[in-house]
């Protein structure tokens, strides 16, 4: 049964969603409601659109926000609280959503509205954002096929809506298999070597499914359940010592959404495919050519130059990391014949660390109680930027009794944003990873108030176990720090009109500066010194624990290098030479030259590449590392003005926050960093922070 279109919270539009009241009964009649009013509206715009800011930008939004509000939650709670009811809500109206804001950027008296503004007298008193703003309307109206006409124009218009179909179906898929697979041990030596933390979650998932009157899992004596999500699966990768039980687990993780109904394959072929042919529609030699051309990289070869420079820095260094690793693992075995294998590296990269560094990560979990790993962020946040953050929890309704609420201040203690945090990991209804989103984009409305920014901050962290606080990972911190950092360009944007505010209209590789900027202060002394804090003494962690993280920075840092370059250096292939048929054999190719532990040949990790083939990232995961130039780049101006003078770090701080975090789309990036760091960017501090500008393995 539906609910009454009138009853319906999906058609508010004042204020944050109603989660207490949202069901996926409400998603298809909400959802029909408002195509059937925008597409009404947009008739109205196409016979007398004006060529002004006014008649076409501002008209525009004002007509599309309803729906694009109601589709963000939806697709938000697809994310966060995942049910097939859900799916089939989504489901049924999702070819229809997409093919109506098809239509708007489909339409030819819209684009001419658009070139002819850019053309006319109004154009130069337009503010910066405004003109960037038309620029990329235009150009993103070109990418989705305005001058194609007849048959090109319904075949672009179908694959369009096919592959949204396969996007969101790829995503269920991963979700479902991830969820399907678990491994139930019962014998205390089956989890010799997992850490307290590991052996009370998985006591706690072993509860799920028992028989009634069952006696209940403890983490003493068991049963374990391990799973696939990340806070079982690495764990236990890291600290098992049963190595056939650790290749058990393996060959399930990497083989994810591979057979059977949630075979994933059959759908990345299709996809690809269609990508091609989308390309060739819009005249373009290849989908990658599509993909960079709303992206800061010139082009394929800029960005193949950058992958080069990086895998010609850490190939020969990772090779050398492997071979420390094996003489390690066979020092420690006894086994002067032993070579490693896949699942092995992690376990034994473990020891090592411990052994070097003498700490571990479970050492470390004490001190990263998330109440207070909280406090620090939010208190750097404070010395760099300047803005308070308090809690607000009960405000405003949300989607799990586990999601908080906050809402931010400047200086003079006026309320300038808001954000939910999302910050533990459930496999049966969430989608793993972590992401930023926007809730409501900053926005100066037409009778002149301001709408203030808020985010959703999404992370999978440990869950608490038994009532206490959840204890994170180092691992854990620096991913809520780098997703708070792609909320704070959100939340910190000064720019009044939304197609430009927080990262809209960030070219998509600059995206994740703010992120992964963020991450740095992880390992700042004073910033540690005031989130880490034992959870039950209060001690903060002691200054040689410190020295060792800030040392073990650079472990391993070729491999995880060379481990980024081969997923965009695939990725790119994919979408830039990939001929039909050819994954498998694209995949093994790539692997040749950006690993030095071949994949396994039934691996099929790409069918869980939920970056490439379900999100944004398509012809475009090398981001991570263009932005790491920039974030690098970026905190190299804190270091050259001194980590520990806390005035000049309140001095760049501002600096960045009205350049980076409040210009957000209104410039290009390119620009935004130069007035930022008053240069161009450079690889250089990337490769000192990595460790990698001697590209010699060590002795």
């Amino acid at each position: 049964m539906t609910a009454p279109v009138s009853d319906n919270p999906l058609l508010q539009t004042e204020g944050l969603p109603k989660f207490d009241r949202i069901r996926a009964e409400h998603v298809e009649p909400a959802i029909r409601d408002l195509l059937a009013r925008l597409n009404a509206d947009f008739d109205a715009l196409e016979r007398e659109v004006q060529p002004t800011w006014k008649g076409t930008v501002e008209r525009l939004s004002t007509l599309t926000e309803p729906l694009g509000l109601a589709w963000g939650v939806v697709n938000h709670l697809m994310g966060v609280q995942n049910s097939p009811e859900l799916r089939q809500a989504h489901s049924a109206v999702e070819g229809d959503v997409v093919e109506s804001f098809m239509r708007i950027g489909q339409s030819a008296p819209l684009y001419r509205a658009y070139k002819a503004l850019r053309e006319g007298s109004e154009w130069k008193g337009l503010e910066e954002a405004q003109r960037r703003v038309v620029e990329a309307s235009i150009r993103d109206m070109e990418l989705s096929g305005v001058g194609l006409e007849g048959e090109a124009r319904e075949r672009f218009q179908v694959i369009e809506r096919e592959l949204a179909e396969l996007s969101t179906r790829f995503a269920n898929n991963v979700i479902d298999s991830t969820k399907a697979w678990s491994m139930t041990l019962t014998q205390r030596e089956e989890v010799d070597g997992l850490p307290p933390s590991a052996l009370a979650m998985a006591a706690q998932a072993a509860k799920q499914g028992l028989a009634e009157g069952a006696p209940a899992p403890t983490p003493e004596a068991g049963p374990w359940r391990i799973t696939l999500d990340a806070p079982s699966f690495g764990p236990f990768m890291e600290h098992s010592r049963r190595p056939e039980l650790r290749e058990k687990v393996y060959r399930a993780y990497i083989t994810r959404a591979s057979t059977g109904e949630v075979d994933n394959n059959p759908l990345i072929e299709r996809i690809l495919s269609l990508r091609g042919e989308k390309a060739r529609l819009l005249g373009y030699g290849s989908f990658a050519e599509v993909s960079l051309a709303a992206k800061m990289a010139p082009g394929v070869q800029a960005v193949e130059q950058l992958l080069g420079e990086l895998r010609g820095a850490a190939r020969s260094r990772a090779q050398g990391e492997l071979d420390e690793l094996t003489a390690f693992a066979r020092r420690k075995t006894g086994n002067a014949s032993l070579e490693l294998k896949l699942w092995d590296t992690a376990f034994w990269a473990e020891r090592l660390r411990e052994e070097r560094y003498a700490y571990t990560d479970e050492e470390l979990r004490p001190y990263f109680a998330l109440p207070r790993v909280l406090e620090g962020l939010f208190d750097t946040a404070k010395r760099l930027f300047g803005v308070t953050v308090r809690a607000a929890d009960g405000e405003v309704p949300v989607w799990d009794e586990s999601v908080r609420f906050f809402r931010m201040a400047d200086e003079s203690g006026k309320d300038i944003a808001a954000f939910y945090l999302d910050p533990y990991s459930r496999p049966a209804t969430k989608r793993g990873g972590a992401w930023m989103n926007g809730a409501l984009d900053r926005k100066r409305q037409l009778d002149g108030s301001l709408r203030l920014p808020v985010a959703y901050l999404v992370c999978n962290a440990t869950p608490p176990v038994g009532g206490k606080s959840a204890l994170l990972t180092f691992r854990e911190v620096e991913t809520l720090f780098h997703e708070f950092g792609h909320g704070l360009q959100h939340m910190l944007t000064r720019v009044d009109y939304p197609e430009a505010a927080g990262i809209n209209n960030v070219e998509w590789d600059a995206v994740e500066l703010p992120s992964q900027f963020m991450e740095n202060w992880c390992f700042h002394e004073e910033t540690l010194s005031r989130l880490a804090r034992h959870v039950d003494t209060g001690e903060p962690l002691p200054r040689a624990l410190q020295e060792k993280i800030r040392a073990g920075r650079i472990y391993r840092a070729a491999s995880m290098t060379l481990r980024q370059v081969y997923f965009a250096t695939l990725d790119l292939e994919l979408h830039h030479r990939y001929q039909a048929g050819g994954v498998a054999e694209t995949q093994k190719r790539v692997a040749q030259d950006n690993t030095v532990l071949a994949p396994l040949p039934e691996d099929r990790f790409l069918c869980s590449f939920t970056h490439i083939f379900a999100g944004g990232y398509a012809a475009g995961y090398y981001s991570y590392k263009w932005a790491e130039v920039l974030s690098a780049d970026a905190f190299s101006a804190f270091e050259e003005a001194g980590l520990a003078d806390a005035r000049a770090l309140e001095k760049t701080g501002r600096r960045f926050r009205d350049t980076v975090l409040a210009l957000g789309g209104s410039r290009h990036p390119l620009v935004v960093f130069q007035e930022f760091r008053g240069r161009a960017p450079s690889t250089q501090p990337l490769l000192k922070q990595t460790g990698l500008l001697d590209s010699q393995p060590r002795a």
